[in-house]
């Protein structure tokens, strides 16, 4: 099969590597579309993130969607010919985490297309891939294979919305309209929110948060008091979804919530300083939140029922053997939301 390997900064290949062999439990897949995600471009454009580097050549991928082609024995929930979303998330069942229900935050987790442990955990940028039967769920009919691959993002967005607790009734403000941002906003929207305003730095970003759902847009490069208006008798927002990972979103987020309020930090930064005054003063609840477990089924449902439309999120789909244009297009904010690989 083919695989788009990763080597260093700027070098990414397509290589030939063997189809794992099924065992019992497990189905292979026949990829069929993978979107391109934040740290598989931290990844391409400068060979890691933070601390995590790549210290030998590593499939990408992990956000993915397929069709069933081979069943390992014992399964039966799942048939030759099913078209899946695959979650990347392969938890251990057995650590202290995983049996308190936080797999999540398994010790000896295997997620795909991951540097941080060595040897690194191969991605899912493959023609087949070999997975457990429960990472799998069926996809309904009419929804096309490229929306399915959007779950495991929308699984992300979904896992920050259950940190913030209920949204019925409440006023959301999201900063930085990316993919997750985006995505918040939709998971937000699902969720009851009364009122979300969405702020980034770039017009094209926020055009798009109006399209599927924010109920005003605010650039703050440009018009920065627009939102420190929100400032008046000690805020207006119950809930903030941080998901640029800048210093000043977070900053400007806590002058306009209200008192015990809650704010959700999506997006990854480095070291931010905060005023601790605000948070003391505003009883404010500062919650991280990282990746998902059982969000996943959930983006799947909302998926398949047609509760959320994602496809607006989609730039485009590029053929496996143009994966460079294809990274270098999902790198450019300008003109790009989600970029996926077709295989």
């Amino acid at each position: 099969m083919k695989a788009v390997v990763i080597h260093a900064a700027k070098d990414l290949r397509i290589e030939d590597r063997e189809v794992e062999a099924l065992r019992p439990g497990q189905v292979e897949v026949a990829i069929e579309a993978g979107g391109i995600c934040g740290s598989d471009l931290h990844y391409y454009q400068h060979g890691g993130f933070g601390a995590i580097r790549l210290r030998e050549p590593m499939i990408l991928g992990h956000e993915v969607a397929g069709k069933i082609k081979a069943l390992g024995g014992g399964v039966s929930a799942l048939a030759i010919g099913d078209r899946v979303a695959v979650s990347p998330s392969r938890p251990c069942h057995a650590c202290e985490y995983c049996l308190t229900g936080q797999q999540h935050h398994c010790l000896n987790m295997r997620f795909y297309g991951s540097a941080m442990p060595m040897p690194h955990v191969q991605g899912a940028f493959r023609q087949r891939l070999v997975a457990e039967a429960d990472q799998c769920y069926k996809i309904a009919e009419g929804v096309s294979i490229n929306e399915a691959a959007m779950a495991e993002p929308f699984a992300v967005a979904l896992h920050g919305v259950n940190r913030a607790g209920a949204l019925t009734g409440k006023r959301v403000l999201v900063t930085g309209c990316g993919p997750i941002g985006a995505l918040a906003i939709i998971a937000a929207r699902a969720h009851g929110a009364r009122e979300i305003v969405a702020t980034d730095v770039m017009n094209t970003v926020l055009n798009k948060a109006l399209e599927i759902g924010a109920d005003r847009v605010i650039n703050v490069a440009d018009n920065p008091e627009q939102l420190s208006a929100y400032s008046v008798s000690k805020g207006y927002f119950d809930v903030q979804f941080e998901a640029s990972g800048n210093e000043r979103a977070v900053r400007s987020g806590l002058e306009v919530l209200r008192p015990r309020s809650t704010l959700v930090q999506l997006g990854l930064g480095g070291d931010v300083s905060i005023p601790q005054n605000t948070i003391v003063s505003k009883e404010i609840e500062m919650k991280g939140t990282f990746r998902f477990h059982e969000e996943f089924g959930l983006a799947v449902a909302l998926i398949n029922k047609r509760r959320v439309d994602l496809k607006p999120l989609m730039t485009g789909t590029f053929p496996m053997e143009e994966a460079i244009t294809a990274f270098e297009t999902a790198g450019d904010r300008s003109r790009s939301m989600k970029v996926q690989l077709s295989f």
